[in-house]
């Protein structure tokens, strides 16, 4: 039975892929920081030393997971080189030291965003220089780390990750607008288009990853649909009955209002995230899309589609309504 280390195991991408690679018959070790109740679980902040558990659990692991990070469109820039950037240096060099398990890294496809539309993005396009903010930055850093690691490596960057578990994408979209907060974003060009991924895509490519021992480099990874944003999120709204937003902003206003929050909230709230951030519009601001060739020449088409991740979506929803 091969076994795997899955880091973030509490989050959203870490708890789907635990049940995804349990199913297919692996064994598991679990790292987080919040405490939940698994008997393979090693609770540990992974930016301090590693455990003498933690050193044992990576010596018997075929693959190490790392989907640990700090996703959050706002905080401190300590906070995001530690949990992001020093946690992914120790786990690499724990790896070194135990074996050198292939090593699977969820990054973010952030690390190509810049203020303009992207059309059909590859592994090959250059990344911003500047990052788009401090958790681009510190994603693109880690990645550097993966590239030195002497073992076999994977870097995943998922686009907009959705489906049962999320506690990162649609909370904050779907608690602003059933509390009719959230304004439609309008810019005067042509509909912002844009890249998701169903979250049973991302951990059965994962899995593929993790299996195939003749596999390594970077991938992009999408439901292979691009999507109008807008036209997706209103589509979301009317199938869970929450009533669409009547009032428009532009996008200039809205960059302008989220700067002048900023500023704000880093001089006087500095422990609260604003109500929107520069990176926030950034989303409704600017097409990005990804051509993911590599990824379906090496791993096929991804299972689901869009159509079929949001109505699984929308059921849990409906069904233990999460957000509530």
């Amino acid at each position: 039975m091969p076994h795997i280390l899955i880091t973030g195991a509490s989050g959203f991408i870490g708890t789907r892929s635990t049940q995804a690679f349990r199913a297919a018959g692996w064994s598991t070790t679990l790292v987080g920081r919040r405490p939940i109740s698994d008997p393979d679980y090693i609770r540990h902040n992974l930016a301090s030393p590693p455990s003498t558990e933690l050193l044992a659990a990576i010596e018997r692991s075929d693959v190490v997971l790392h989907a640990a990070a700090r996703s959050s469109p706002w905080g401190s820039v300590r906070s995001f080189q530690q949990d992001n950037v020093q946690a992914t240096r120790v786990l690499l060099d724990a790896c070194r030291q135990q074996g050198v398990p292939k090593f699977l890294y969820v990054s973010s496809s952030s690390v190509y965003y810049r203020s303009e539309d992207q059309l059909s993005i590859t592994e090959d396009t250059p990344q911003a220089n500047p990052a788009v903010n401090i958790y681009a930055a510190t994603k693109q850093f880690s990645e550097k780390l993966v590239r030195d690691y002497p073992g076999q490596w994977c870097i995943l960057r998922p686009r907009a990750v959705y489906g049962p578990g999320d506690t990162v994408l649609f909370p904050r979209i779907l608690a602003a607008a059933k509390a009719g907060r959230l304004p439609l974003l309008i810019r005067e060009s042509s509909p912002v288009i844009g890249d998701l991924i169903y979250i049973d895509n991302l951990t059965h490519y994962l899995k593929l990853a993790a299996e195939r021992a003749d596999v390594t480099g970077e991938f992009n990874l999408t439901d292979n649909e691009p999507v109008p944003i807008i036209e997706f999120l209103l589509s979301v709204f009317d199938q869970l009955d929450i009533p669409r937003p009547t009032k428009t902003v532009s996008i200039r206003k809205a960059q302008w209002a989220a700067l002048m929050l900023e500023v704000i909230y880093r001089k006087l709230l500095w422990w609260k995230e604003p109500p929107i951030t520069r990176f926030g519009v950034h989303v409704f601001a600017y097409s990005k899309t990804f051509d993911i060739s590599r990824t379906i020449q090496t791993f096929g088409l991804p299972p689901f589609t869009t159509t079929e991740g949001v109505r699984n979506f929308v059921e849990w929803i409906r069904r233990e309504d999460p957000y509530s």
